[in-house]
């Protein structure tokens, strides 16, 4: 019998690259962490930060993805080596997904030591104009909001004006409540902190109702979108 030769050098680098091309395929948390990783890239570009900030935005990303890769091949092998539920089989895939949950929370707060800063005086003067505006345009912002997002649901007769359709209704007045409180806050130094809690928040709405199966990606997108640039336009027209 003839022992099998171990690949070469070039073939383990093909095996490795066909690993991941296979993941991004299968597995759409990946797709969102790489879309996630490239903006943040192009965002610290942008902002022009310095060669060690860059070095370590690059590991935390490194490190939520081979994390997602991690699970990825812990899953694969739980589904091949159980045929039946097995508790052990289900904690083994639990605390895999939990290693990516740590990785990617230690990734956002990077992010937000590298950023703060840069996005705070970048925005402080936009913000300083319209931290003096009536809190009542709030109110008015969600009521204009709710009002857009019923009759384009009316005219495409896609979805009620509490479930389904598009835009999502909910996304809408996430997104409008977070520029809105991003817009009302005052000079202080958690101007910053306090906007991107509520955008998290809003965030996990949008999430919520893809998850559930109450509106696609782009229901929801065009909802946050839609929230967010009316809330805009209304503080920039009558503040």
């Amino acid at each position: 019998m003839t022992p099998q030769r171990s690949p070469s050098l070039l073939q383990s680098f093909n095996h490795a690259a066909e690993g991941i091309v296979h993941a991004l395929r299968t597995q759409r948390n990946l797709w969102i962490h790489f879309a996630i990783a490239v903006a943040v890239l192009v965002a610290a570009v942008g902002f022009g930060v310095s060669k060690l900030e860059l070095a370590v935005l690059v590991l935390a990303i490194t490190f939520v993805l081979v994390a997602e890769l991690v699970n990825t091949a812990v899953e694969a092998a739980v589904d091949v080596s159980s045929t039946s539920f097995d508790p052990m089989a289900k904690l083994a895939k639990d605390i895999a997904a939990g290693a990516v949950l740590l990785a990617a929370l230690s990734a956002v707060a990077v992010g937000y030591l590298v950023f703060s800063g840069q996005v705070a005086r970048r925005s402080s003067r936009f913000l300083d104009r319209l931290s003096d505006l009536p809190a009542e345009l709030t109110l008015v912002a969600l009521a204009v909001t709710v009002i857009i997002v019923i009759a384009v649901k009316a005219y495409t007769g896609r979805g009620t004006p509490l479930r389904g359709g598009l835009p999502s209704g909910h996304a809408a007045v996430a997104f409008a409540a977070w520029m809105a409180v991003t817009l009302l806050l005052d000079t202080s130094d958690h101007r910053f902190l306090i906007s991107s809690l509520a955008f998290i928040m809003a965030l996990l709405v949008a999430q919520t109702r893809v998850e559930t199966g109450v509106h696609s990606a782009t229901e929801v997108a065009s909802g946050a979108v839609l929230g967010a640039l009316t809330t805009l336009f209304l503080f920039q027209a009558f503040g």
